[in-house]
């Protein structure tokens, strides 16, 4: 697959769903989501609102989180619009109710196979792990296809293949530190584990607990903090050899459940993001320094 966080299937079945809608309903929606439409995009399709969602869907980079956050805020809409109106339907007609409620559940069953949630009115990505959601903004911004695919793996197996997902976090955490490293133009030699890996992050980021100066208010606090952090990916390499993907078992090994990888998951991203920012705030303050 190419990547696209919204698959071309669910975008296609929110498209004929909107056929039942008026031209100025599906415009409000994607206008009130800030989803920019081009009215010069003329698809071969056959219909006025059929070409106007695929107008607004022509403006959108599937693969970018920015893009598709706005696009899940018009979906919610659709959808709350729609539960509302099949309510009211089924004061006269309830036949035709629970026809359009099976409709709704199949929009978001295609939105669950991409790993978003329909939570009390809301979509929810990440299989119920909004940390994650900084995460993609993360991937956006550094046009880091692999991170984001990553990503989109995650949230697909959490519920339905923990050590899968337990597998991809630990995987997750090494492209961070990746991409962080040659971001800064620090070559990475040889094929380091995990644990060596991350330390050469934080020894790049100043962040190994040892340069916290003595003086630094709460420094004790703030070493520990920081020392936790480095045996994160210690921690998720080892919980992934005993039941992620990559190793084989023995027959006794007992599943693992998916709350264990929510944990892992969490503090992945957690690690993660925190990598990611110190990168940014160390490079802009690096190149105001060179301006002054």
């Amino acid at each position: 697959m190419t990547g696209d966080l919204v698959s071309k299937k669910t975008r296609i079945e929110f498209r004929e769903f909107l056929v039942g809608f008026i031209l100025h309903e599906i415009e409000n929606e994607f206008d009130a989501a800030d989803v920019h439409c081009n009215l010069d995009h003329q698809p071969q399709l056959s219909g006025q609102r059929r070409t106007l969602v695929e107008q607004y869907y022509s403006t959108v980079d599937w693969t970018n989180w920015a893009d598709v956050k706005k696009v899940i805020q018009a979906y919610e809409g659709i959808l709350n619009k729609a539960i509302q109106a099949t309510e009211s339907i089924g004061e006269w007609d309830r036949a035709l109710a629970e026809t359009r409620k099976k409709r709704i559940q199949e929009l978001i069953n295609f939105l669950k196979r991409d790993g978003f949630q329909w939570v009390d009115g809301k979509i929810i990505s990440g299989a119920g792990l909004p940390s994650l959601d900084d995460i993609k903004e993360t991937a956006s911004e550094f046009d880091a296809k692999h991170l984001a695919e990553q990503i989109r793996r995650i949230e697909q197996a959490v519920d339905s293949d923990p050590p899968l997902a337990i597998g991809t976090a630990k995987e997750l955490i090494e492209t961070c530190c990746r991409t962080i490293l040659t971001e800064r133009g620090k070559p990475i030699v040889g094929t380091p584990d995990i644990p060596e890996l991350t330390k050469q992050t934080l020894r790049e980021l100043n962040l190994l607990p040892e340069g916290v100066p003595e003086r630094a208010k709460g420094s004790e606090t703030i070493r520990r903090l920081l020392s936790n952090l480095a045996t994160i990916g210690q921690g998720l390499a080892e919980l992934r050899n005993l039941y992620g993907t990559g190793h084989g078992k023995d027959g006794v090994t007992q599943p693992i459940k998916p709350r264990h990888a929510k944990l892992a998951i969490g503090a992945a991203s957690t690690l993660a993001r925190f990598l990611f920012e110190t990168h940014k705030e160390t490079i802009n303050e690096r190149r105001q320094t060179q301006t002054n």
